[in-house]
């Protein structure tokens, strides 16, 4: 983990705000975070562009599915420039009734965040599946990680 950007915690916190959001399977909560030109690429590569669409989006797929809860670790948050900053996590996900993360959905998340008027804003958050090239061990760290976490 690094501290390297000023404001670490409020970008964690922001991070935070959006796995809460989903856990609570609230669209507005998830949308909240977002700028309003925010966009959010799926684990999947779905690409939902602007605040009020994500809303929707995530307000329908909550609707439709039980989707699984996730668990956040921060690895870094850096400056790239004035009012902007990125954060890079790792996630892993419980499906509804299991007890532990499942592996087959793990993901890398990064976030860019930009500073609107004093408060921090998702300008854009992408979701990678956490593969490892097939590294047994990496991928079982990670859970034991994401585990811990929980």
């Amino acid at each position: 983990m690094s501290a390297g950007h000023p404001q670490d915690t409020q970008i964690r916190a922001l991070y935070a705000r959006f796995l809460a959001g989903w856990n609570q399977r609230s669209g507005v909560s998830v949308s909240s975070v977002f700028a309003d030109d925010g966009e959010i690429i799926d684990f999947d590569g779905t690409l939902r562009s602007g605040r009020l669409s994500i809303a929707a989006d995530m307000r329908r797929m909550f609707s439709e599915h039980q989707t699984p809860t996730f668990v956040g670790v921060v690895r870094s948050v850096r400056k790239l420039t004035d009012g902007v900053a990125v954060l890079h996590a790792v996630a892993g996900m419980v499906p509804p009734g299991a007890d532990a993360v499942d592996p087959a959905l793990h993901t890398v998340h990064v976030l860019t965040a930009v500073e609107d008027g004093g408060r921090w804003k998702v300008a854009v958050l992408q979701s990678t599946p956490a593969r490892y090239g097939g590294r047994s061990d990496a991928l079982a760290a990670l859970t034991a990680e994401l585990e811990a976490a929980r």
